[in-house]
């Protein structure tokens, strides 16, 4: 009886529990229907249906599609702490999936305006806002105890194929079937993902999760300090504190790069949404690279960190200097790298210098404050995009972001001189740096 116990251990967890399983491929459906429909609406808004402000109606579209998941974080949490999460996620994704279907009806009986568009971006990004942290959260409750690492890891590792996906599958959809074909396929993809998570068994309720955090360990570990405000903690890291104000500087240029790439695509090479999807796949898998080899890079954070948004500033202006399409997937593979191999690195970083008992908050600050540059982003370069040509707003990300790279070459000296955090345990770690990166 051992053996085929022993092969059923080694299979990956995702195999092993069936509920699991099906959670994890909602999460794959949603996550991929939500990437598909933004990056296709913009290709469609920039390709298509966009007037004399195509840039500024993509900016506008992108900022709607990035709000909700800073302005609704108070409320998500409370949504995910007070109700059960199968049902919060179930719900969360057949909301999303009626409001695409209904949006793909309108689609396809008449032209949608503009206001809807947006509507349904809102709408489907502030269910994403719930559905994505409800099934963080949701880990131990669907796996054994020994499988919550795995479960975690795997969760989390697919994030980035799933959005990989729908970018590449959104401008080709686009293509073929128009705004119509894109929510149609979103709709299949939320609803399918609610389906799955009402047909899971969430095995492990709260109390069990809380018996389990309530086993006896080591005495160290059960000494927790009480938990500090964000700005108490941040008033005793000034490093973490520059740091963070110049990655969030460095994202209003890097991020600008979803709302330049159509506009690349239109007007400099006068191609359609095979190019973008090209783009979206060069910049996803630069940033898988980046991600699994940066923590193999010699030199301390900031060195490598300054060094590498200089890269990003070199790779980002090229295609404003020497157009073509080769030229701009050479550039977004190492701009995805250079991304991944940053966020690897100062990750790893915070969780050395930040005290254990104050990383929750600080990580899910740190997600907030740099996803808050996003809509900024959005913004300002859709408006500029319909005022200056694609290969000046190349130009301009690029000499932006170099006095980013310098100062963080300047906060060098300080690197590393504030007190270390006594480590934390394995799966937590985990959890965040998954959600971090």
């Amino acid at each position: 009886m051992t053996g085929p116990v022993r092969r059923a251990r080694r299979l990956p967890v995702v195999l092993r529990n069936r509920s699991f399983g099906a959670v994890w491929a909602a999460q794959v459906l949603t996550q991929a229907a939500g990437r598909m429909f933004q990056v296709g609406a913009v290709w469609w808004l920039v390709g298509f249906a966009g007037g004399a402000r195509r840039g500024l109606e993509s900016g506008l579209f992108l900022t709607v599609s990035t709000l909700p998941a800073v302005a609704l974080a108070p409320l998500v949490a409370r949504v995910v702490a007070r109700h059960a999460h199968r049902r919060v996620l179930s719900a969360s994704a057949g909301v999303a999936g009626a409001v695409a279907a209904a949006t793909a009806v309108w689609a396809y009986a008449a032209s949608l305006p503009m206001a809807a568009v947006y509507a349904a971006a809102l709408a489907l990004a502030s269910c994403q806002a719930v559905f994505d942290p409800c099934l963080t959260t949701s880990v131990p409750e669907l796996v054994e105890d020994a499988d919550i690492e795995a479960a975690t890891g795997f969760e989390l590792s697919t994030q980035s194929l799933a959005g990989l996906a729908g970018g590449l599958l959104g401008p080709l959809v686009v293509d073929a079937w128009g705004l119509p074909g894109v929510v149609a396929g979103c709709a299949g993809a939320y609803l399918a993902a609610s389906a799955l998570v009402a047909s899971a068994r969430f095995a492990y309720g709260p109390a069990t999760v809380v018996a389990r955090s309530d086993e006896p360990g080591d005495p160290a570990e059960e000494a927790v300090p009480e938990r500090r405000t964000l700005r108490a903690v941040l008033a005793g890291l000034p490093f973490i504190r520059s740091v963070l104000v110049c990655f969030a500087a460095a994202n209003v240029f890097t991020t600008a790069i979803y709302v330049v790439m159509p506009l690349y695509t239109r007007s400099v090479l006068h191609s359609g949404g095979p190019t973008v999807a090209s783009f979206e796949a060069a910049l996803g898998v630069g940033t898988l690279v980046g991600s699994f080899t940066g923590g193999r890079l010699p030199g301390r954070p900031t060195d490598v960190g300054a060094a590498c948004l200089a890269l990003t500033a070199a790779a980002l202006a090229l295609p404003g200097l020497v157009a073509g399409h080769a030229t701009a997937i050479g550039s977004l593979v190492v701009v995805g790298w250079c991304v991944g191999v940053i966020g690897v690195r100062f990750v790893a970083l915070f969780q050395r210098l930040v005290p254990a008992a104050d990383k929750p908050g600080f990580f899910a600050v740190m997600q907030a404050l740099l996803g808050a540059t996003f809509p900024l982003s959005s913004l300002v370069f859709g408006a500029l995009g319909d005022d200056l040509s694609a290969r000046v707003l190349c130009l301009v990300q690029g000499v932006g972001l170099a006095p980013v790279a310098l100062t963080l070459w300047w906060l060098r000296a300080r690197d590393g001189r504030e007190p270390a955090a006594p480590a934390r345990p394995a799966r937590e770690a985990l959890v965040v740096t998954g959600d971090a990166s």
